[in-house]
Order: structure tokens, then C-alpha cells, then sequence
């Protein structure tokens, strides 16, 4: 396995990141898989020299942190693993129990630290922007949370470009700690970030990680998958082109699978 530098920091990272939202449980969404079903996935990983490992608080209602965390905390040392996790979206019904404000962000990164089991997080990432927060008290929080110790690295995700870039601002004009790395989606059906998102980062040295990079399980077998069949944001994708480039990536698959000798379908 390659390692990489992750953008301008010092941190060393696999060039492949297992992003983990369907690990946790079914109850969450149907085609999670429960914490046996996990183990064998998070352990091929490891095997192949995969140290970076992407959660969020929302993924499981927080069962995904704790699936992960055991196991690979089991599989490999501490700190030769990369861990990074998001904060956001609603946890429960009460009112201060999501988004980027002081009281949300000081009480998710506790809550995920004891799930997943470690007295730090390498990676923390904000899952959105907020617009109801103020830029500054957001990140004001974060940079205590890095100077407490609690947090080596910050992320961001699912944000404009504009806004990811005035946060960043926000953040060096105060000495704070900034984004070292925008999670984004991205994918040959969707690549808006390529427009302004990617040429921010490159000129930044921000590091990049994506999402949803087969299109929410379109493209892993031309527009029909487990998650496709009833996942809201399939209205997303469908379209003619859409079904040519699917298509496509089917054909070039099996093509590539046939040539070396471990079959195709």
C-alpha cells in the first residue's frame, strides 16, 4: 500500500481511505451492515495496508463509531492508525444537539471519543456548513479542540467553495487552527467540485478525500445496486448520459477483470 503526505501537513495516510457509512447496524438504514458482517471488511483492510479510517456520529446513530472503533483498535496499534470522524447533523430531537455550534461540537467530540474508544481523533471533520452558527464560533471551538489535544487534524465537507474558503479565512486571520482537508463528493456522475472546489484546495495545498466515488452504488453495476433500490438521492442520477457512463464503467471493468485472469459479471 502507497502512503501518502495529506496535503501540506506532516500526517502520512494510505492513498485509500475505507469510508465506513455502511458499517453499524441495519436498523439504521437497510443496507448497513451489522457489527459481524463488518469485521471481515475492516480486517482486509488492515491486512492491505490501509490505515485511514472515515466515520461520522451520524453514521448508525453513533453505533458506527463503536463497530469501528472496537475493531480496528484490536487489529492494529493506536498510532499507526489514522481516524477520522464528523460532526453535524442531529443526534436525537433536542434542539442543541446538532449542527456547528460550541455546545454541539464540546459535546460531540467527547461523545465520539468514548464510542470509538481513543483519547484522541486524527481527523475531525465538520459534515456541512452551518448557517445558523457564526463562522467564528465554529471555528474558535475547533481550534480548542486541537489545542486541547483532543483533535490533531480539521476537516470539512459538503459545503460551497466560497464558504469552505471563508472559513479557512476566518480561521487565519484569528491564528486558529484551519481545514487541512475538504471530503467532498465526487464521482464520473458528479463532478462539480472540478469547477471551483479542487482548484481551491490545489492552490491551498488542502487534501482531498471524496465520497460516494461509484455514485451511491450506481455505478457498481449500471444502475442497480442494494442501496439504489431505495435510497432517496437515486433521483440524483438516471439519465441517459448517466446510463452511458455506467455502462461504460461496467464494460471497462470486465475488461480489465478479463485481461487479469479473476473473471468479470
Amino acid at each position: 500500500m502507497q502512503h501518502v503526505r495529506f496535503g501540506r501537513t506532516g500526517l502520512r495516510t494510505s492513498r485509500f481511505c475505507l469510508g465506513t457509512m455502511s458499517i453499524g447496524t441495519p436498523e439504521w438504514k437497510g443496507w448497513v451492515l451489522d457489527e459481524k458482517a463488518s469485521i471481515p471488511i475492516l480486517q482486509r483492510a488492515v491486512d492491505l495496508g490501509i490505515n485511514f479510517f472515515d466515520m461520522a456520529d451520524w453514521y448508525s446513530a453513533g453505533v458506527n463509531e463503536e463497530v469501528v472503533g472496537r475493531n480496528v483498535l484490536k487489529m492494529a496499534k493506536r498510532d499507526d492508525l489514522v481516524l477520522a470522524t464528523k460532526v453535524f447533523y442531529p443526534m436525537s430531537d433536542a434542539p442543541n444537539d446538532r449542527g456547528l455550534s460550541r455546545k454541539h461540537i464540546l459535546a460531540s467530540i467527547d461523545r465520539s471519543l468514548r464510542r470509538i474508544g481513543t483519547d484522541y481523533i486524527d481527523l475531525y471533520i465538520v459534515h456541512a456548513f452551518d448557517p445558523e452558527t457564526p463562522i467564528g464560533e465554529t471555528m474558535e471551538t475547533l481550534d480548542g479542540l486541537v489545542r486541547a489535544g483532543k483533535v490533531r487534524y480539521l476537516g470539512a465537507s459538503t459545503m460551497y467553495a466560497w464558504q469552505f474558503a471563508l472559513m479557512n479565512m476566518t480561521a487565519r486571520q484569528n491564528g486558529w487552527a484551519e481545514f487541512v482537508n475538504m471530503q467532498c463528493q465526487y464521482s464520473l456522475l458528479y463532478r462539480e467540485e472540478e469547477r471551483e472546489m479542487f482548484p481551491y484546495c490545489r492552490d491551498q495545498g488542502i487534501a482531498v478525500t471524496t465520497f460516494s466515488p461509484l455514485a451511491r452504488g450506481y455505478l457498481s453495476g449500471a444502475g442497480q445496486s442494494k442501496r439504489t433500490t431505495h435510497d432517496p438521492y437515486l433521483s440524483w442520477f438516471g439519465d441517459a448520459i448517466d446510463v452511458a457512463i455506467a455502462e461504460r464503467v461496467a464494460a471497462l471493468a470486465k475488461r480489465r477483470a478479463d485481461r487479469d485472469g479473476v473473471g468479470g459479471g
